[in-house]
């Protein structure tokens, strides 16, 4: 069961900090992103993120976001 759901926010450390954004899609079955497959299913989902400051799309598994509040 995810612990996040699409429209939460949520930030994580990227290479140039910590970084935040809202949750686009919740993906519980592996994936095609960037030209790579990710694995992603119903007890480990992933998450696609849309940065509030540059509007960059990232793909992260749960365990590496932090829920921020609304």
């Amino acid at each position: 069961m995810p612990r996040f759901k699409k429209g939460d926010p949520v930030s994580w450390n990227s290479e140039a900090g910590r970084v935040s954004g809202k949750i686009t899609r919740v993906h519980e079955a592996d994936f095609d992103y960037k030209g790579h497959r990710r694995r992603a299913s119903k007890d480990e989902p992933q998450y696609e993120i849309k940065s509030y400051k540059t509007d960059h799309i990232a793909a992260h598994k749960e365990d590496t976001l932090t829920k921020l509040k609304s």
